[in-house]
């Protein structure tokens, strides 16, 4: 399945930008100019060959600001979309063998988690355990679990029904047996697909939190505090916000786009993609009414 995402162009140009985002993460603190706590005297100045962003109102340079705040926004996505995945996806597939009791008390645990607003559920929890935002990230990934449960769920419950999962439970096969041979090939790449989404709905999350000032105490540098700490003086730097909002659109562009690709190779089975190029059509589809139009011709 790699290969044939990988063959697709939007699939390419989407992992293109989500691994200069994975490289922002891991060096854009070594790569930052400047520091991006220091301050100076030149605030909400203009960009210039010192500053490229130009600076802020604490005169703190934008780009070493932008540059280290990427690792925030990037983990705690990551740690939504696997907290999520950890929560979801194990119990979605158990509870279509485990019996009617575990399958009713993982539906309305579900039910509960998703009737939840996760937003002021993560402000409740980060002021009774303090302003994290690892143990935000956990909060919310836990909310957002429904998605890859019944995603899971629905995934096993098709495969639960194929002849070969029945002959082995009636040939005494383990559940844990039944999931890793026949049940988890199949539920992977749904689950590939909540996950690539999952990812770009958690740096929306990260960014709402950051913006709000949960999760991440300031002077901290994060994508949404620097949206937040720029509105105020849009009058002086209308600009400013671009930087910041640009990051966080294109992330979770490329996000949705390796979603949809997977979907579309997963939805193929095998089958070249609709639209791929060097598709070559079916000769024998073409060649074959020739006969019959040669005989009605005569």
């Amino acid at each position: 399945m790699v290969r044939r995402v990988l063959a697709l162009t939007p699939a390419r140009i989407a992992l293109a930008v989500l691994a200069a985002i994975a490289g922002l993460a891991l060096f854009g603190p070594l790569l930052a100019p400047q520091d991006p706590l220091a301050t100076s005297d030149h605030t909400l100045a203009a960009a210039s060959g010192a500053h490229w962003l130009g600076t802020d109102y604490l005169g703190r340079d934008v780009l070493s600001r932008l540059l280290a705040g990427s690792r925030v926004s990037v983990l705690g996505s990551l740690e939504v979309a696997f907290t999520a995945l950890a929560i979801g996806a194990v119990p979605g597939i158990l509870s279509v063998h485990l019996g009617r009791a575990f399958e009713w008390i993982t539906l309305r645990l579900a039910d509960t988690l998703v009737a939840l607003p996760f937003l002021l559920f993560a402000v409740a929890v980060v002021a009774l355990l303090g302003n994290g935002l690892t143990q935000a990230m956990l909060v919310t990934g836990a909310l957002v679990s429904p998605l890859f449960y019944r995603v899971a769920r629905a995934a096993t419950l098709a495969v639960a029904r194929s002849p070969y999962v029945e002959a082995a439970v009636v040939s005494g096969a383990s559940t844990g047996w039944i999931v890793r041979r026949h049940v988890w090939a199949k539920v992977l790449p749904p689950i590939a697909v909540a996950l690539a989404q999952t990812v770009g709905v958690g740096f929306v999350i990260v960014s709402s939190l950051t913006f709000l000032g949960i999760g991440v105490q300031p002077p901290a540098p994060t994508w949404g505090g620097l949206l937040a700490s720029d509105l105020g003086y849009l009058s002086y730097q209308p600009w400013a916000p671009l930087a910041p909002a640009l990051l966080i659109m294109v992330t979770v562009w490329a996000c949705n786009v390796l979603a949809d690709a997977v979907r579309d190779v997963s939805g193929e089975a095998g089958r070249t993609p609709a639209g791929r190029a060097g598709a070559r059509p079916d000769r024998r589809s073409q060649a074959g009414p020739a006969p019959a139009a040669a005989g009605g011709a005569r």
